[in-house]
């Protein structure tokens, strides 16, 4: 059932599934949430970092899928862990608004 743990699970993890689809398909489904949908490779994720211009963005809030699908194509993508505001903050990073533009920079391999 949707919103139920798997079985035999301790009830903290949820099952995932795309609208019409199962679960299970790896790297294909991404899951949906009230903003926008999350990038597949980053579907567990709140907080993508962009590697270019130090900016994060909160994907669950953020409405321009453009920018979110740029960092992916461009594999300038990052994730925290812990998936927090304050851990990107630690890192450097800073809240993305609409309108904020920083100058991109080459990320090194």
């Amino acid at each position: 059932e949707q919103g139920r743990a798997p079985a035999g699970t301790s009830g903290s993890v949820l099952a995932l599934v795309a609208p019409g689809g199962r679960g299970g398909g790896r790297g294909r489904c991404a899951a949906s949430f009230e903003g926008m949908q999350r990038p597949s490779r980053f579907e567990h994720t709140r907080y993508l970092g962009d590697k270019r211009t130090q900016l994060v963005y909160d994907v669950d809030a953020w409405t321009d899928t453009e920018v979110i699908d740029g960092i992916v194509a461009a594999e300038t993508g990052l994730c925290f862990g812990p998936d927090t505001l304050d851990e990107a903050r630690n890192r450097g990073y800073t809240l993305a608004a609409p309108g904020k533009r920083r100058r991109h920079r080459l990320h090194r391999a």
